[in-house]
C-alpha cells in the first residue's frame, strides 16, 4: 500500500515538475526573449555581431518551439533536456560551470541553514508550550504580543540591528565573511546564526502555541487531567505528541530547503552559499543560474511535500497512506 502510494505521489510530482519547467521557459524565453537576455549580459550598446556571437555560445540561438528541419533541435526541447538529466550548463554571467557553483555553495548553506534550524525549532516550542502552559495569564498575553511585534518587524531590521550591534559596537563578531575552517567557522556563524533565530522566533511561538492551545482542549487532555496528571506531564505527553501533525507540516518541508541557504543571511553576511549565488544570478541578469535555482526549490518543495505525507503515517496511526 505504501509502495502504491508513494509511486503515485512520485507520478504526480513529475508531472507537477514538466509544468514548473514549461513555465520556466515561457517566462524566460517567451516573455523574455534571447535578446533580451543578450542585452542584459553584454549591456544595451553591444553591436547585434556580439550579440548574436553570445546567442551561439550560449545556445540560444536555436529556434525556440519548433525546427522543421530537426524537431528536437529547440530551445524547447534543450531546455527539458539539461533540466530533467541535471546539465545545467555553464553560467550566462561568466561562463562558470552552474553544477561547479552548486557543489561549492550546498557546504556554506549547510553550516548556516543547519545550526538555525536546530536552534530554533526546540526554541519555538519550548517557548510556546510555557504560554500555552500559562494561557490566558499575563505571561500568555506578554508572549504573544511580542510575537505579533517580532513578526512585524523586517528581517533587513533584525540583519542591520545585528551588525551594528553585535559587529560594530560591541566587536564580538565579525559583521560578514566565511570561512570555513574548524578553528574559527563559529566565529563567523555566530552573528547570522543569532539574527536568523531571532527574526524567526516569532512566527514560529505564535504558530505553534495556537496549535498547543488548541490541543489544549481536546477530550483526551481532560482526561488525562481528571486522572491526576501534572500540568507539565499533561502538556509534554498528551499535548505535544498530539500536535505533532502540524508542527511535522512545518518542520519535514523546511528540511530539504535547507540545502538552497537563506537569501538575505548570505547575502548580507557574506556566505558563499548557495542563497547568495541566487541573489547573485538576480544582480547579474545570469538566466541560466537563476532558472537553474528555480527548478531546484521546485524540486525540493515537492521532496518536501512528499516526506510529510510519509511522516504523518509513522507519527499517528489513524493516518492511511491510500
Amino acid at each position: 500500500m505504501i509502495v502504491t502510494y508513494l509511486l503515485r505521489r512520485v507520478l504526480y510530482g513529475f508531472a507537477t515538475v514538466l509544468g514548473v519547467l514549461l513555465l520556466l521557459f515561457v517566462l524566460f524565453f517567451l516573455v523574455t526573449t534571447p535578446d533580451d537576455i543578450a542585452r542584459r549580459a553584454l549591456g544595451e550598446k553591444a553591436p547585434p555581431e556580439a550579440l548574436a556571437q553570445w546567442k551561439v555560445n550560449h545556445g540560444y540561438d536555436k529556434p525556440r518551439i519548433w525546427n522543421p528541419e530537426a524537431p528536437t533541435d529547440t530551445m524547447l526541447a534543450e531546455h527539458f533536456k539539461r533540466m530533467l538529466t541535471f546539465n545545467f550548463g555553464n553560467s550566462d554571467a561568466d561562463d562558470v560551470a552552474i553544477t561547479r557553483r552548486l557543489r561549492e555553495g550546498v557546504g556554506p548553506s549547510l553550516s548556516l541553514a543547519l545550526p538555525l534550524f536546530l536552534l530554533d525549532l526546540p526554541l519555538a516550542i519550548a517557548l510556546a508550550l510555557l504560554v500555552a502552559l500559562l494561557r490566558e495569564t499575563y505571561v500568555d498575553r506578554l508572549g504573544v504580543a511580542l510575537c505579533v511585534l517580532g513578526m512585524s518587524v523586517s528581517v533587513l531590521l533584525y540583519i542591520v540591528g545585528g551588525q551594528y550591534v553585535l559587529g560594530k559596537a560591541l566587536r564580538w563578531f565579525p559583521i560578514s565573511g566565511f570561512d570555513p575552517r574548524p578553528s574559527v567557522i563559529l566565529r563567523f556563524l555566530a552573528l547570522p546564526v543569532a539574527v536568523g533565530v531571532m527574526s524567526g522566533l516569532g512566527e514560529g511561538v505564535r504558530f505553534y502555541r495556537t496549535v498547543f492551545v488548541e490541543e489544549v482542549g481536546r477530550d483526551h487532555v481532560r482526561t488525562a487531567r481528571a486522572k491526576g496528571c501534572g500540568e507539565g506531564r499533561v502538556m509534554i505527553w498528551h499535548v505535544l505528541r498530539n500536535a505533532l501533525i502540524p508542527i511535522l507540516t512545518q518542520v519535514v518541508i523546511a528540511i530539504p530547503f535547507l540545502f538552497t541557504g537563506s537569501l538575505l543571511l548570505e547575502s548580507f553576511f557574506g556566505i558563499p552559499g548557495l542563497g547568495a549565488l541566487t541573489v547573485d544570478a538576480i544582480n547579474n541578469n545570469d538566466f541560466a543560474t537563476l532558472r537553474t535555482m528555480v527548478y531546484i526549490g521546485s524540486l525540493l518543495f515537492i521532496l518536501g511535500q512528499i516526506l510529510t505525507d510519509l511522516s504523518y503515517a509513522f507519527v499517528d496511526p489513524r493516518v492511511r497512506l491510500e
